[in-house]
């Protein structure tokens, strides 16, 4: 029978009957394979087929050309050629193959060969192709023609007529190739007659032109139908490329000069390329054809008696062969994976239904597998067995004459026997079976992969194709470029792995059962039924799993190396190399055109391990370097399918080191889990399997004998069966290594689990990686290797602690630590101990917490800590640290689990301190001694209030589970606050743990639970209050008071620190001075302090000093700190008192000047809404001035916010007072007043504090007045404050409504059980109950007053003119109309009389005290008199000017203008002789109460003086004068000068009006007094 073998190429065979292939060689050979080639599918879309390779075989002695060349080896001898093989490997050169990988087919022109029954059991040709050589036309007619007729005659079907079913299995096409030789008359003629050139020869035009070979030989064996397939090419062989021996030496007589370019000569062969491609197409798609329409008879026949799954198998696959001939090896891997599908249903069926037909019947065991099994049990038996006796192989044939270990590391391959043969002769097993198909779909795979063996195959061929040119003929054509994929697809190296985890399985269970069967087969020969009855028998049972284990660990190593990829950027091992030389690996070049990579996987041991978890373990990794794992992680390169194929070979490893591990347990080798401490529940007990079935009571006597001696001896065959343990069957010689001693089963364990681990970190399979790391420590421990074993520890740990607590990462810990604590490294023994100690507390935490959750339904239970087992440890941990130099800091929550405040501070009576009690509960095993235990705690309102911090009196010992801790504090500060640091410290460990202020709670995860506490001021303690100063003088900086009370306390020394703590605010210290004590400070104040020495309590000390700002505001803030020591210790107190120093009234000033006064008048109003009361003003003269007031009111006077207070001040110059630059000119008004707002609160504050007197809530009154006061301004608006002064009384009505409760949280409870804020709240309620209305004195002056006193400067006028005009007196009145006006001293005159009146002016430079008498000038003024032209008719001088002389001695003359020039007495002020007195007439114009002319008095300046005016830039002072008319808001009363008027009321008067017919004047005025229009 012809064996036909898998091959990745499709035969072309050449008949060559002229000897000219070795012409067309190099021109053909370089231009294969055939690529890009596409092909309709029958049951599918378009495939396209990249490369296409060609093996060209000779027709006559049936050697490829690609066949390889034989060599010598060293011996000189003749080496076999070298086949290759599907599986991907290559056979050793010197090996004998089998049958199935040869062709014996003869020479199929000497013997004709029956064709075989089944199809696709031999490999035909695609494409016959004839070589032709024909010189010129004499030859081709003479015998070419026929020679060509009859080979197609021969070797082709009948043209016209059907192909058989049989021929369509086999289809091919031919092709008749036309070599033409230089110097040839065929090489002088064109391809076709229509390119010859035109002949110039007048015989050539006439004579008729003849074809050309070329169209002589379409014409003859082309068929002349449409569509016909092009079957003639032909190749022209350039003179160059033709041997000197084989090239003619005659040349045609008349050459045509026709000669071929390069491009013609390319376009012939592509051409011939092209029909190349096309006829091989077409003898594929006639054979697709017949192979499917076969398979789907076959398939349709399956339920018909004699159908052969076998002979069905074998049609199939010769499709799948097809497919993959043409390179299409994803339709042939379809095809495999159907038929396994297949052999699957029959396997099932015949196992099912038990029957075992003729057709279909597989068989149950492989002999080969038999005979293997007999030795090895025969090897167990018998203790004089030679071991070294020849095995079988697996799936080698028996006859076979190979040695034994060829293929011991190719356990499958399809050419490892003729497994065609035995599935053609139905004689196979199901093993075999499954072998076969599992190898022809892992070669096809490899294929789609490109892995290295098949790529490199291909590859030699490829080579062997271009080496077999004759020699010293260079190629017509240079090499084609590999454009086949030169990387390795890992997807499909990934799928590999794969099937083959899912074959291992399924063959070994195969492989057990064909065992077995084998043996009982045997068994029931021999008429042993013993197998048959027992096959648990333990000799038997050792040699099948060794078999199986065997062929199992077999079967992976090979796809280990068969998917082994150097584009797998796998990292160097770390069991031989220093972890400090290690370097990432390298792929090879082709690799770094893809995506970089990075491994995702993050073995963190440094400080950002622990971000963001609930639970962090100490940061007890980051001191020592842990593996470079992570940086050999760190690829650049990334390629499709990396990560599942280093995922899927890492499962490999790991599958070949179970089966490694199984096989060393029996030999009592552990992986070292079983030594691993176990940490679990303390409570739990071990249990019993009791069988529930069992009927048989306790109490029961009647048990026979009999039934306890087959328990006897059950007991002694298992002991027997355990002792069985031999190598005999495992052909594996690493497998078989390992097994021989205990080193080398742990070096490959350790070898195998390092390859998994490494491969899983490139796959980023991250629980994979922690599980291998922990492989390796744990057998480092096991092996007692302590070093190597804590360095796999520090790098696996953190792995296993990244989410909280496992009791492996436990177990591990506890083995860390004695691995350390063996090696005396102290450092890391302490880092290891801390981890451990804090997951055992993260575990008791866990248990807490599950054991008081509210849990419905059924949970899954969680074994914790076993609490023995971590006892101890604590110990062993405060001993290490007491070595370190410095302390050692972990988080609290790593051994705390709550810290919480228990109830409100306690007060310690007679001394300014407080206690605050602590919950602590305790996660820890063992006892916890703490040298020192502090709390600080900070303000939640005021973020500028300084800290507290609460210690411990005494060292103290925390125990498992809840403890109380009480800490004191000497800083009694009130206010509200929150813990925001804890530290406890026990020798050099230092447990910490800090909070953000204001940050909420979390009650699941927080460790501080209920961190707030308030923290309320005493009335008997120290106490320390900022006032303003109630005295104030404008023109010097305010002061500010600080009053400190001693209270219960007897200083020794106090030291009051004071800072500002408004912006701009500056504090003049150094200017303070103590108030109304005899205590004064012990040193001079320096920069904001002041420093006293004892004071004894009940002491009130106050200190005033001034201070600036740099802008105005309404308040200003001062940190003050007291620091002071009295017999108890040193105490602290602060605050940060706010005080207002706005201004609480305003004053403005009017002023009139007068000859010989001013009167100034000064408004006092409030400056908020609050009411004044104003006791007392004073206006203090300076040295000029002095000043007079009237009668002051006999009750202070109330100014309200809309009715402010007016005081007028009478002010004269002083006499004799020589005024000199050091002269005091200011006059300073003093107020002396009270704010009612102020008097309010200080008479609500005296009420609380007299109700609380001699009541258990005394000492809350501070803190009941500081909550109160406040709401007081806010209560009260500026009517109900009005209100209260007016009546009286102040209401405590807006009291009631206010929530008081919420202000008294936290002040725990009174002895008697009372809680402190209900009794404060109902205290309040009582009060206001019983004071509903509090009496306001307003008549009373207070106290202590506040005053102010206010700087008054009085203006300097240079001149203040006085003007008078003074009306002649009337001539007397009779009794005429006149007489019977009332009398008034307002002078009463007619309309147009006149009236002769006196303008009188005067001055007084008394108001100049800016001006020395020597530097004063004269002064030249004009006057205007002035009226409204319907009201006054002037008559006289009404414009002059006038002189004011220079004062000088009394001797000295002065003039005056309009005086004629008389010598007067000139002074400060003006006499009767420089006054001036000027005539004037005035004439009224209309009745009514006429006001007086206006006069205007200017200055007048020079022309010299305006230039030199400071307005024009000269030096001229201008003059500030003002004008003191004396008639300003006098009046003269004017009437009519008519007694009667007569009328007409007709309209006969002017416009139709009324007509004045008589009028009767005033005689009494005469004629002579009335001016006349």
């Amino acid at each position: 029978m012809e064996q036909s073998y898998s091959t990745s190429k499709v035969t072309v065979e050449y008949f060559d009957p002229h000897d000219v292939f070795k012409l067309l060689a190099p021109g053909l050979v370089p231009r294969l394979p055939l690529r890009n080639l596409h092909w309709q599918s029958h049951a599918g879309p378009l495939r396209s087929i990249d490369t296409l390779h060609i093996d060209l075989l000779s027709a006559g002695d049936k050697t490829s050309i690609t066949s390889t060349v034989t060599s010598l080896n060293a011996s000189g001898q003749h080496l076999e050629p070298v086949i290759s093989r599907d599986d991907g490997f290559q056979t050793q050169i010197g090996a004998k193959l089998s049958s199935d990988g040869l062709d014996q087919s003869a020479n199929r022109s000497s013997t004709p060969v029956r064709r075989h029954q089944i199809p696709g059991l031999r490999r035909t040709p695609y494409l016959k192709v004839l070589l032709v050589r024909c010189d010129d036309n004499d030859s081709y007619k003479g015998h070419v023609r026929q020679d060509i007729r009859d080979w197609i005659k021969t070797n082709t079907p009948p043209s016209g007529s059907k192909r058989n079913t049989a021929e369509n299995h086999d289809a091919f096409e031919w092709l008749i190739i036309h070599v033409v030789i230089p110097n040839t008359v065929a090489a002088t003629q064109p391809r076709d007659s229509g390119s010859a050139p035109e002949k110039t020869s007048a015989v050539s035009k006439w004579r008729p032109g003849s074809s050309t070979l070329f169209e002589k030989l379409r014409s003859d064996f082309n068929t002349s139908s449409k569509g016909g397939v092009d079957r003639i090419a032909q190749i022209r062989i350039g003179v160059n490329d033709v041997p000197y021996d084989i090239l003619p030496r005659v040349v045609p007589a008349v050459p045509s000069g026709y000669s071929e370019t390069e491009q013609e000569t390319e376009n012939s062969w592509t051409d011939l390329i092209s029909k190349f491609r096309s006829l091989i197409l077409s003898s594929f798609d006639l054979r697709v054809s017949q192979y499917e329409e076969d398979i789907r008879e076959k398939d349709s026949q399956r339920t018909l008696p004699g159908w052969n799954f076998c002979t069905f198998f074998i049609l199939k696959e010769g499709l799948a062969r097809g497919f993959e001939s043409v390179g299409l090896v994803e339709d042939a891997l379809v095809g495999y994976d159907e038929l396994s599908v297949g052999l699957d249903m029959i396997v099932k069926d015949q196992t099912s239904t038990g029957s075992r037909s003729a057709t279909n019947a597989l068989l149950s065991y492989t002999e080969e597998l038999k005979q293997i099994a007999l030795k090895a049990k025969a090897v167990i038996a018998s203790s004089d067995y030679e071991d070294d006796e020849e095995t079988v192989d697996l799936q080698s044939q028996a006859e076979s004459t190979q040695p034994k270990d060829i293929y011991d590391d190719i356990p499958i391959s399809s050419t490892k026997k003729s497994y065609r043969d035995l599935i053609v002769a139905n004689n196979v097993s199901v093993f075999d079976f499954r072998c076969y198909i599992f190898a022809r779909q892992i070669s096809l795979l490899l294929r789609l992969g490109n892995a290295w063996s098949t790529r490199e195959e291909l590859v030699a061929k490829l080579k062997e194709q271009q080496e077999s040119i004759l020699p010293g003929v260079a190629p017509r054509a240079p090499p084609p470029k590999q454009k086949e994929n030169e990387h390795e697809d890992l997807t499909m190296l990934a799928e590999i792995c794969r099937r083959t985890l899912e074959f291992i399985p399924t063959v070994s269970q195969v492989m057990r059962n064909d065992v077995f069967a084998a043996l009982t087969d045997i068994a029931e020969a021999d008429g042993d039924d013993t197998l048959k009855k027992s096959p648990a028998d333990p000799m038997v049972a050792e040699v099948v799993e060794n078999l199986v284990a065997s062929f199992a660990f077999s079967i992976a190593q090979q796809i280990l190396a068969q998917t082994s990829t150097k584009a797998l950027p796998i990292p160097p091992s770390t069991l031989t190399q220093d972890a400090h030389e290690q370097k990432a690996a390298i792929p090879e070049p082709k690799t770094m055109m893809h995506p970089a990579r990075s491994s995702s996987l993050a073995i963190q041991t440094g400080r950002g391990a622990n971000v963001g978890r609930p639970l962090p373990s100490p940061n007890v990794f980051s001191g020592r370097p842990t593996s470079s794992i992570d940086d050999q992680a760190q690829s650049s390169f990334l390629k499709a399918g990396l990560e599942e194929l280093a995922a899927r070979r890492a499962e490999l490893y790991m599958l070949s080191r179970n089966i490694l591990a199984e096989a060393g347990k029996k030999r009592g080798w552990a992986d070292g889990w079983d030594s691993v401490p176990v940490i679990g529940e303390s409570t739990m007990v071990e249990m019993v399997d009791i069988d529930l079935d069992d009927d048989n009571d306790n109490d029961n006597d009647d048990v026979d004998e009999e039934d306890v001696k087959p328990d006897a001896e059950d007991k002694e065959t298992s002991a027997s069966r355990e002792t069985v343990v031999s190598i005999s069957g495992v052909d594996s010689k690493l497998l078989k290594t390992a097994l021989d001693n205990r080193d080398a089963f742990y070096r490959l364990y350790e070898t195998l689990t390092d390859k998994a681990l490494r491969h899983y970190l490139v796959a980023d399979h991250t629980n994979s990686v922690r599980t291998s790391m922990a492989d390796i420590a744990v057998l480092k421990y096991h092996l007692g290797d302590y070093a190597a074993a804590s360095t796999e520890f520090w790098k696996t740990i953190p792995l296993f602690g990244g989410s909280g607590w496992n009791l492996l990462e436990l177990s591990m810990l506890v083995m860390c630590s004695r691995c350390l604590k063996q090696l005396k490294q102290k450092d890391e023994f302490i880092k290891v101990m801390l981890k451990l100690l804090t997951n055992a507390a993260a575990a008791e935490r866990d248990r807490q917490r599950q054991k008081s959750a509210f849990r419905l339904g059924k949970t899954e239970d969680v074994d914790y800590p076993d609490s023995e087992a971590i006892k101890g440890f604590l110990d062993d941990l405060l001993a290490a640290t007491k070595t370190l130099p410095n302390e050692l800091r972990i988080p609290l929550s790593s051994f705390i689990s709550i810290v919480e405040v228990d109830g409100p501070p306690e007060y310690l009576q007679g001394r300014d301190s407080i206690s605050l009690n602590l919950k602590v509960n305790s996660l820890l095993v063992d006892d916890l001694p703490i040298d020192s235990a502090k709390v600080r705690v900070v303000s939640t309102v005021n973020k500028s209030s300084k800290d507290i911090w609460f210690e411990l009196p005494e060292p103290a010992v925390i125990t498992p589970g809840k403890n109380k801790l009480k800490l004191n504090s000497n800083s009694a500060i009130p206010g509200s606050y929150e813990i925001d640091k804890v530290d406890f410290k026990a020798g050099n460990l230092h447990l910490h743990h800090e909070r953000e202020a204001g940050q909420a709670i979390d009650k699941a995860s927080d460790t501080l639970q209920s961190p707030y506490l308030a923290i309320y001021h005493r009335s008997e303690t120290l106490d320390v209050k900022l006032r303003a100063s109630k005295h104030i003088q404008l023109d010097r900086n305010n002061t500010v008071d600080i009053d400190l009370d001693a209270g219960w306390n007897n200083l020794l020394k106090a030291e009051i620190r004071v800072k500002a703590a408004t912006g701009g605010l500056r504090l003049l210290t150094s200017e303070a001075k103590c108030i109304n004590s005899s205590i004064s400070f012990s040193k001079k104040p320096e920069a904001g302090l002041f420093c006293f020495g004892a004071i004894p309590q009940d002491s009130t000390i106050r200190i005033r000093f001034p201070y600036t700002v740099e802008q105005e505001t309404l308040s200003i803030s001062i940190r003050i700190e007291v620091s002071y020591t009295t017999e108890d210790g040193s105490f602290f107190f602060f605050q940060t008192p706010v005080v207002e120093t706005a201004l609480a009234l305003g004053v403005n000033v009017q002023d009139v000047f007068k000859h010989k006064a001013l009167f100034s008048r000064f408004t006092v109003s409030t400056a908020s809404s609050s009411p004044l009361r104003l006791f007392k003003s004073e206006l203090v003269g300076s040295e000029i001035f002095e000043s007079e007031f009237g009668i002051p009111p006999s009750a202070p006077v109330v100014v309200f916010p809309k009715q402010p207070a007016s005081l007028l001040y009478k002010i004269t110059r002083k006499k004799d007072v020589k005024i000199h630059k050091k002269t005091m000119k200011t006059m300073y008004l003093r107020l002396h007043y009270s704010v009612v707002l102020d008097e309010i609160e200080s008479l609500i504050e005296d009420s609380i504090v007299e109700s609380l007197e001699d009541k258990p809530l005394c000492p809350f009154s501070r803190l009941l007045c500081s909550t109160v006061i406040p709401h007081i301004r806010h209560g009260l608006t500026g009517n109900d404050l009005e209100r209260a002064v007016l009546i009286g009384s102040v209401p405590t009505a807006f009291l009631s409504s206010i929530n008081w409760a919420k202000y008294f949280v936290g002040l725990g409870r009174a002895p008697d059980g009372t809680d402190y804020s209900k009794s404060l709240v109902a205290f309040l309620q009582n009060w206001q109950t019983e004071n509903p209305n509090l009496a306001l004195d307003t008549n009373s002056i207070s106290a202590e007053p506040r005053s102010i006193l206010i700087p008054v400067d009085i203006p300097s006028l240079t001149i203040v003119h006085t003007a008078d005009i003074r009306l002649q007196q009337p001539p007397p009145q009779s009794c005429s109309a006149l007489s019977t006006l009332p009398d008034s001293p307002t002078p009463t005159v007619c309309t147009n009389q006149l009236l002769p009146a006196i303008l009188h002016l005067k001055w007084t430079r008394v108001w100049d005290t800016t001006t020395p008498p020597a530097e004063q000038t004269d002064l030249e003024f004009s006057y205007e008199l002035a009226a409204p032209q319907d009201t006054w008719l002037l008559g006289g001088r009404r414009k002059g000017h006038f002189v004011i002389p220079a004062p000088s001695p009394p001797s000295a003359p002065a003039t005056e203008a309009g005086t004629g020039g008389k010598n007067v007495k000139v002074n400060y002020e003006s006499t009767p002789d420089t006054e001036a007195e000027i005539p004037i007439l005035l004439v009224p114009l209309r009745d009514g109460w006429l006001p007086y002319p206006t006069v205007e008095i200017r200055e007048v300046r020079t022309y010299d003086a305006t230039v030199g005016s400071p307005i024009d830039g000269g030096t001229g002072a201008s003059v500030h004068f003002e004008t003191d008319v004396r008639n300003l808001g006098e009046t003269v009363r004017v009437i009519e000068d008519r007694a009667r008027v007569t009328l007409s009321l007709d309209a006969s008067g002017p416009a139709g009006g009324p007509l004045v017919l008589d009028v009767e004047r005033l005689r009494e005025m005469g004629d002579e007094g009335r001016a006349v229009a």
